[in-house]
C-alpha cells in the first residue's frame, strides 16, 4: 500500500509541479494541500479524515491559546494546550498502542479481551508530533499562531515528509508557508537531492535488504557468529540508507516547492560515541524529544539523579514512539543505559582513546541495538544476539563464505557511502575541473541521468521495496 502510494506520487508529481508554477502564487498552498490529501487518501482513504480532525483541533487550539495569552489568561491557555496534547496523544495511543496494551493485559491476567485489529494510519507518529510541537510553541510564544486553516493544513499534510518524516517543526517553516521564493537553483538542487535519496533507497537499501532477509530467516540456534555479524551489518546499512534516503527525497521535494527542511542525518556512522551518534541520527526526532520532553523535565540543570531520570524518561518514550512491542521498549532502555554510562562513567575514558577505536566502539553497540530494533519478537532478537557471540556454534561455514563472495563488494560500497568520501570526491572533481566548466556540468548531468534510469529500471523490475520507517 505504501509503495503504491509512492508510485502514485511519482506519476502525478510532474502535473502538480506544472500547476504549482503556472498558476498564481496565491494558489500554491491550495495545490500542495489538495495533492497532499489526495496522496494520503490513495494509501489511507479513511484516515484522511483523522488527519483533517487533527489539523482542525490543533489549528483552533493554537488560535485560542494565542488569544488567551494576549489577554494574560495563561492558566486557561495552559488548559487549552493540555486538551490539545491529550487529544493528540489519545489518537496516537489508540491507533498505535491499544492492541499492545490489550495483548499485555491478556497475557498477564489471562483475560481474552478482543483486539481492535485496526490498521495503523501511515505516518501518524510523524504528523502527530508536528501538530503537538505547533501548539506547544504557540503557548511558549516561540512562534505566532497561524491564522489560515489552509496554511496550517498545508504544513501538517505536506506530502514530501508526510509519511516518514523528517519531523518538521512549524516554527522552522512558518515564514515559508506565508511567503517563499522559488528559484531555479533550489529546484535543480532539489531534483538532485531527490535522486540521491532515491538511489540510496532502491539501489543500496533494497539490495542489502535482500541479504538481511536471507540471514534473519535462518535458525539462530545453528548460525555461525560470522554469518550473524554479516546479517547485522546488512541491517545496519539497510536502515540507514532506507531512512536517510527517504529523508533526502523529502528534503529534495520540499526544495522543489520552495521549502527548506532541516537536515535529518549527518553521517551518523562516522560518530565516535553513542552520544554523538544520536546527535547525527534522526536529528528531527532527537531535537523534538530534547525540546519538548528533556528540557521541560529539567534537562541537566537539577543534579545528576534528576538528569538520569530525565534521560530514562526520554529514552523510554523514544523506544515506545518507534513501535508497540517490547523489543522497542528494550531498545530505548538499551540506549538510555549507554548514554547514561557515557555521560557519567565512560566519557573521559573514550576521549583518551584513538579515533578509530572510538568509531569501532560506536558501530559495535549501534549494530547490537539494531538487532533489538529489527525483531518484533523479543525472543528471536535475543537469540540472534546470542548467535553473534558464538551461541549458534562455530565461527563460519560455507554459507558465510557464499554470502561474503556475493555481497563483499556491495558491503564495501555501503561502508564508503556512509562516510563523507563521496561528497569529498564530488567537491574535488568540481575544484579540479571547475564547477562552471562544461565538462563538469556534463559529468553531473550524465551521473544524475544514469542514476535516474537505474532507479526507474529497478523499481519497474524489482518486487522487493520495503520502507522500514513507514510503520511508525
Amino acid at each position: 500500500m505504501v509503495f503504491s502510494s509512492l508510485l502514485f506520487m511519482f506519476r502525478f508529481l510532474p502535473l502538480v509541479l506544472i500547476l504549482y508554477y503556472v498558476l498564481p502564487a496565491k494558489f500554491r498552498n491550495i495545490i500542495l494541500f489538495l495533492f497532499s490529501l489526495f496522496f494520503y487518501a490513495w494509501g489511507e482513504p479513511v484516515y484522511v479524515f483523522l488527519m483533517l480532525c487533527s489539523i482542525t483541533v490543533d489549528f483552533f487550539a493554537g488560535k485560542n491559546i494565542n488569544r488567551l495569552l494576549q489577554k494574560n489568561k495563561r492558566n486557561i491557555a495552559k488548559k487549552v494546550l493540555l486538551l490539545s496534547v491529550v487529544y493528540n496523544l489519545g489518537v496516537l495511543g489508540f491507533f498505535k498502542y491499544a492492541d499492545f496494551l490489550i495483548g499485555t493485559v491478556n497475557g498477564i491476567l489471562g483475560t481474552s479481551i478482543p483486539l481492535t485489529n485496526l490498521p495503523l494510519p501511515i505516518g501518524i507518529s510523524f504528523f502527530t508530533f508536528q501538530t503537538m510541537s505547533y501548539t506547544i510553541d504557540v503557548y511558549r510564544q516561540a512562534t505566532q499562531a497561524q491564522t489560515s486553516w489552509l496554511n496550517y493544513g498545508t504544513y501538517v499534510s505536506m506530502f514530501p515528509q508526510l509519511i516518514a518524516g523528517p519531523i518538521v517543526q512549524y516554527k522552522t517553516i512558518a515564514e515559508q508557508l506565508r511567503e517563499r521564493k522559488e528559484n531555479t537553483d533550489d529546484f535543480v538542487s532539489g531534483i538532485n537531492r531527490f535522486l540521491i535519496g532515491l538511489g540510496k533507497k532502491v539501489l543500496l537499501a533494497n539490495n542489502i535488504g535482500v541479504l538481511w532477509d536471507s540471514v534473519s530467516s535462518m535458525q539462530a540456534g545453528s548460525m555461525p557468529a560470522a554469518t550473524a555479524w554479516i546479517g547485522a551489518a546488512a541491517y545496519t546499512f539497510q536502515i540507514y540508507f532506507d531512512f536517510s534516503g527517504y529523508s533526502d527525497m523529502a528534503i529534495g521535494l520540499g526544495r522543489m516547492f520552495g521549502f527548506h527542511f532541516l537536515e535529518n542525518f549527518n553521517y551518523p556512522y562516522t560518530s565516535r560515541s553513542i552520544t554523538e551518534f544520536w546527535r547525527r541520527w534522526h536529528i528531527s526526532l532527537s531535537t523534538w524529544f530534547r525540546e519538548y520532553v528533556y528540557i521541560p523535565l529539567g534537562g541537566n540543570r537539577k543534579g545528576m539523579w534528576k538528569q538520569i531520570r530525565n534521560l530514562c524518561v526520554v529514552w523510554l518514550l523514544t523506544g515506545i514512539w518507534h513501535g508497540a512491542s517490547w523489543n522497542f521498549v528494550l531498545w530505548g532502555a538499551y540506549y538510555g543505559a549507554l548514554l547514561i554510562l557515557e555521560k557519567f562513567v565512560l566519557g573521559r575514558l573514550l576521549e583518551k582513546l584513538p579515533g578509530f577505536v572510538r568509531a569501532l566502539y560506536t558501530l559495535f553497540f549501534v549494530a547490537l541495538g539494531w538487532i533489538l530494533f529489527a525483531f518484533d519478537d523479543l525472543g528471536s532478537g535475543l537469540g540472534y544476539l546470542l548467535a553473534m557471540f558464538g551461541a549458534g556454534g562455530g565461527f563460519a561455514d560455507n554459507t558465510t563464505i557464499y554470502l561474503l563472495y556475493n555481497y563483499a563488494v556491495l558491503l564495501v560500497i555501503l561502508l564508503l557511502g556512509c562516510t563523507r568520501l563521496p561528497k569529498k570526491l564530488a567537491l574535488w572533481c568540481g575544484q579540479k575541473l571547475g564547477e562552471d566548466s562544461w565538462l563538469f556540468l556534463v559529468l553531473r548531468l550524465v551521473f544524475y541521468a544514469a542514476l535516474s534510469l537505474l532507479c526507474v529500471a529497478y523499481l519497474v523490475d524489482a518486487s522487493y521495496n520495503p520502507f522500514l520507517y513507514f510503520r511508525f
